[in-house]
């Protein structure tokens, strides 16, 4: 039976047995499983038949409780179906979820992991939801990877059908969800050999209809209640036996085989460690690293959890087991333990009751990963160092620093355990600028056109747009097995120059790596624009410079910032990864997959891109010498201590060394703190020009980041302020204004270089002869060091300016909105510009109000 190997993501390898196994899918979008959702509607708006020659009905409702409602409607009718949520969502669905399991329903509901809001939200990934769902009656099994998102959607949905209980299948959201991955697919005929028609069948026959009727979602009286309640133990006792018959026959068709508890690591280990989920690969990757280095360690992988055979557990441990660490990635406030080390603990309690004579091992409990935290091999290892310390600390968390209630464990963060097989590469690019695609595009060109294996992680924050994204990728000759963020580059590119200032991102950069940046320089002048901390890194890693002005070819182009293709194929071209021809009709047969349907004209000019690529990239010899300036403050020295000592290392990426007694216990913190934010990521930035300015205000109104503002100010209002020759100024129109003057200031630490402003302003230049040209009051010019060091002192000086008084100025009207103390000053995404433009309007005259 032939099968293809694919390069696709978790939420993609578990839709694709989702969808050819259900009848009824219905959705409602949540991150991070709203690609699951997307996808089936793609699927059945293209026509695409499930396994049984069927276009499954797929529908979107008002909410994850009205999608539990209507599922449990369909189910009831005998329809197969299936859904996909995560966090809230899933709390939502709760409810009927109960209703479900009290009803012996088969299905299985697709969870992605992920965080509850408790002291905020966090729209990232633990077991947090699956947790609260684990007392529902349904059953929960867990995969750990990309393949598996996919296997345990297909064992899930054939146990379901065989023990009546319905199936909570889960992975970790982000981590396994959106990680990129090299697998084998399963074919249609592999699901139908897999699914047992006569289970559906049955299934059929006990629907709700008028042809055998029957009353369901009675009301019962204490009399029968209780035991109406037990009548469903054989169910579950059966599972076990169910899931893991389902395994085997699944590992006699694929050659992959899956038990309830598998034991991975040294055959007489002493130390193991007990997880679930994609934390259970870093385990495994440590563990390696450490039987080579003659330590017995092992490690247990939770595949079903729900429901817990603990004679299962208790036999894939070792007899030479010593001690055991429990490793949770949730928290349960108040209870003795996480969920997990709870039944791990009973199961070792009552095998020792049951057997006296066994040894009984120290059962420890840990948490890790909470909201995506990181999961290195370096706190694994600070796991394993804990069970053979003299005094295990127990209840422990590793990754926070808790200086409070002192839980946590300490960890040597330099610890690495990667080889020279794995070329890693990183890429830092902003928001929307197309790098993540790109990206996605490059693994699936290696993992297609290549016999390597293919990995792909991409962090974002939590805005929607416009922030910084980082890409990590790893190719090699074997099955790349590291869910962890890469620490040691082989090669890193910065598809923005303005985040050297900001970012240290050559941290990460192997001694010999490559660096690649996109300027506007040239290769004579860019070095003594690089800030001097760059230039000392490059220097000590004897690194390969590459520079490449992505953005001048962009907008030649037509392509404007978005630099993606330009950089993709600048890293195939210098990486070596792919020979210089493959790699360039790799890139354009991508090309024409990804964009055909937007229509030749796009799909030429991608193609272009690619071509200008090939004679842009520009290699930078090294100087000796450090000529650089020095980094900028993150925050203003002015900034609320708060800021300085909290917010500032989350705009540095370094929010991870805040310590437990820094942060809000109750999750609330001061306000209007994003106007410390500097986020420095505009490559353009405007320059504004008294001479040609009308002073009509619409640049200020229509700029959705509240970085250009305009006043009016006396002579003395000015030099109080200490305002000097770079401070522009114009004689101020209107006769209230008489005498005064006119400033339009740019704060371009952060300003998004979105052009909305020189768009907008109406105002044109006029050449020698008086006639107007196309350049308006506002140009946009580079982002340099120099702009930028003049534009904070001038924006510092502006701020200093007394707002004017609300007698002297209409905010009815723009010039007057204009003048106005906006409410709305942050770092907020570039694609603000598609707002209403009345919006920051709006918000100004409510200062005046």
């Amino acid at each position: 039976m032939s099968r293809k190997m694919v390069t696709i993501d978790g939420n993609q390898a578990c839709t694709h047995v989702a969808y050819a196994t259900s009848e009824v899918i219905t959705i409602y979008p949540i991150t991070p499983s709203s690609p699951m959702a997307a996808e089936a509607d793609a699927k059945a708006t293209a026509k695409q038949k499930n396994i049984w020659g069927s276009i499954p009905v797929i529908s979107q409702m008002q909410s994850e409780g009205g999608v539990a409602g209507s599922l449990h409607g369909s189910l009831a009718t005998g329809a197969l179906c299936t859904t996909f949520t995560a966090s809230q969502g899933l709390l939502l669905m709760l409810p009927n979820m109960y209703k479900l399991a009290g009803e012996l329903t088969p299905t299985v509901f697709h969870v992605t992991a992920r965080s509850l809001a408790c002291q905020g939200l966090s729209i990232f990934g633990d077991h947090g939801d699956v947790m609260s769902a684990r007392q529902t009656g349904w059953a929960q099994l867990c995969s750990q990877n990309v393949q598996e998102a996919q296997d345990m959607a297909l064992i899930s949905t054939q146990a379901t059908l065989a023990s009546r209980i319905p199936f909570l299948h889960f992975f970790d959201g982000f981590r396994t969800s959106h990680e990129i991955q090299k697998m084998e697919q399963l074919t249609n005929e592999d699901m139908l050999e897999m699914i047992d028609e006569k289970l559906i069948t049955a299934h059929r026959e006990r629907a709700l209809t008028p042809d055998r009727p029957s009353m369901s979602g009675t009301a019962q009286n204490p009399d029968v209640y209780f035991t109406g309640r037990e009548t469903v133990n054989k169910y579950y006792n059966a599972i076990p036996g169910i899931v893991q018959e389902t395994m085997d026959k699944f590992a006699a068709l694929t050659g992959r085989q899956y038990n309830l508890f598998d034991y991975y690591g040294a055959p007489d280990a002493t130390d193991v460690v007990v997880i679930m989920g994609s934390g259970a690969e870093t385990v495994a990757a440590t563990i390696d690293h450490l039987v080579a280095d003659g330590r017995k360690v092992g490690m247990v992988i939770v595949r079903l959890f729900r429901p817990f055979d603990m004679k299962a557990m208790v036999n894939a441990l070792p007899s030479s087991v010593e001690r055991l660490t429990v490793l949770d990635r949730c928290k349960e406030p108040g209870a003795p333990g996480d969920p997990l080390y709870l039944d791990v603990r009973a199961a070792i309690g009552e095998a020792a009751e049951a057997n006296p004579t066994m040894f009984m091992p120290l059962v420890l409990a840990g948490r890790y990963g909470l909201g995506s935290a990181e999961f290195s091999p370096a706190m694994v290892k600070a796991v394993y160092d804990n069970m053979v310390s003299m005094a295990p600390k127990n209840h422990f968390c590793v990754g926070p620093n808790d200086d409070v209630t002192h839980t946590s464990l300490s960890y040597d963060k330099s610890y690495n355990i990667e080889g020279d097989d794995v070329y890693r590469a990183m890429f830092y690019g902003l928001g929307s600028d197309g790098t993540v695609g790109a990206n996605k595009n490059t693994i699936k060109i290696i993992g297609t056109e290549t016999d390597n294996s293919a990995q792909g992680y991409f962090v974002y924050d939590s805005k929607k747009s416009g922030s910084m994204t980082v890409s990590h990728l790893r190719f090699g000759e074997n099955q790349v097995v590291a869910p962890y963020l890469i620490n040691k580059a082989s090669f890193v590119a910065c598809h923005n120059f303005t985040f050297l200032n900001s970012y240290d991102m050559l941290a990460n950069l192997e001694d010999g790596g490559t660096f690649l940046l996109t300027t506007t320089l040239d290769k004579d002048s860019v070095w003594n624009e690089l800030p001097a901390k760059v230039q000392q890194q490059l220097i000590d890693k004897n690194a390969k410079f590459y520079i490449i002005d992505a953005l001048k070819l962009g907008i030649a182009i037509g392509l404007g910032a978005r630099i993606n293709m330009i950089m993709q194929t600048a890293f195939f071209l210098i990486s070596g990864i792919l020979k210089k021809d493959e790699a360039i009709d790799a890139i354009k047969t991508a090309i024409k997959k990804t964009y055909g349907k937007k229509g030749d004209k796009i799909v030429n000019m991608n193609y272009d891109a690619v071509d200008g690529a090939v004679n842009n990239i520009v290699e930078v010899t090294l100087p000796d010498n450090i000529t650089g300036h020095e980094l900028p403050e993150t925050v203003p020295a002015e900034a609320p201590e708060f800021v300085k000592q909290v917010t500032a290392k989350m705009i540095e990426g370094k929010g991870d060394q805040i310590k437990v007694s820094e942060m809000p216990a109750d999750g609330r913190w001061p306000t209007a703190t994003t106007q410390w934010e500097k986020r420095n990521i505009a490559v353009n930035v405007p320059e504004w020009s008294p001479e040609t300015c009308i002073q009509c205000g619409k640049c200020s109104l229509v700029c959705p980041h509240g970085c250009i503002r305009i006043k009016v100010a006396t002579e003395d209002a000015l030099k109080t302020a200490g305002a000097n020759d770079t401070f522009k100024t114009a004689d101020a129109n209107g006769k209230e204004f008489k005498g005064s003057k006119f400033t339009v200031q740019i704060s371009s630490a952060d300003c998004a270089g979105c052009t909305l402003c020189s768009t907008a302003c109406p105002a044109r230049k006029k050449d020698a002869e008086g006639n107007k040209t196309d350049e308006s009051a506002l140009k946009m010019i580079p982002n340099t060091d120099a702009v930028l060091k003049e534009s904070q002192a001038n924006w510092k000086t502006f701020m200093a300016l007394p707002e004017m008084a609300n007698a002297s100025i209409n905010p009815a009207t723009v010039k007057g909105s204009s003048s106005s103390d906006p409410c709305s000053s942050s770092p907020v995404p570039v694609q603000a510009v598609a707002r209403p433009r009345t919006s920051n309007w709006l918000l100004s005259c409510s200062v005046t109000g």
